[in-house]
């Protein structure tokens, strides 16, 4: 008898040898021979996560330079033909005496102001394209890159006056054209600006930051 045990073994008795359960799983490199598949499955899904986290900014940020361009264009292009078709010519009357396209050259900020001041207004609009490039790195705001893409055009349309027309560089006279009855000679920068800034107005009264948070004093 004790040699049948002896051969066959005595299953569930302290101090046999392992079962396949208790199999050693260490692997022949030398690890646990645990499956990595998990860690990099964390990896993977938090890879995932960053990736769908960037794509709305990226969006938010193609919308801000989709508006910024279509504003600097619009503004260049109705310059360029002011300059050519309309400078040194008569007025010509939209609305009666209401509204007419006059061109003037304007060497202070929107709207005529600040004539005496040509250089710092160039420096001001230097500096709202740094910020506003600056806040495109926070942008998950739809709204807030409409609004910043408005400014960014807009500044680019007057700093490309003051860069470029005379009377020299970062002195240069901006041109006006839109001319309301009682009201300053502007373009479409001006406007555009002015539009960008009551939105931003709007959106700080409503709590709606650039990066998609909502806050309430």
């Amino acid at each position: 008898m004790a040699e049948a045990e002896r051969i066959i073994g005595t299953p569930d008795t302290p101090g046999a040898g392992p079962g396949p359960e208790q199999r050693d799983v260490r692997g022949t490199d030398g690890t646990d021979g645990m499956d990595d598949t998990d860690g990099a499955g964390r990896a993977d899904t938090a890879a995932d996560a960053g990736a769908s986290a960037a794509r709305p900014r990226r969006r938010r940020v193609a919308v801000l330079f989709a508006v910024a361009a279509f504003a600097y264009a619009l503004d260049l292009v109705s310059k360029l033909l002011v300059v050519a078709k309309l400078e040194h010519h008569r007025p010509i009357e939209i609305v009666g005496d209401w509204l007419k396209f006059e061109a003037i050259r304007n060497a202070g900020a929107a709207f005529g102001f600040g004539e005496a001041f040509t250089v710092i207004f160039t420096v001001i609009a230097a500096a709202v394209i740094v910020v506003i490039a600056r806040l495109a790195g926070k942008l998950y705001s739809l709204p807030w890159a409409i609004a910043l893409g408005l400014l960014l055009g807009g500044a680019l349309g007057n700093l490309t006056d003051r860069i470029f027309r005379s009377p020299g560089v970062f002195e240069g006279a901006v041109v006006d054209f839109i001319a309301p009855k009682h009201f300053a000679v502007f373009n479409l920068a001006d406007s555009a600006i002015v539009c960008g800034g009551i939105l931003i107005v709007l959106l700080s009264f409503r709590g709606l930051d650039p990066d998609g948070t909502v806050h309430k004093d």
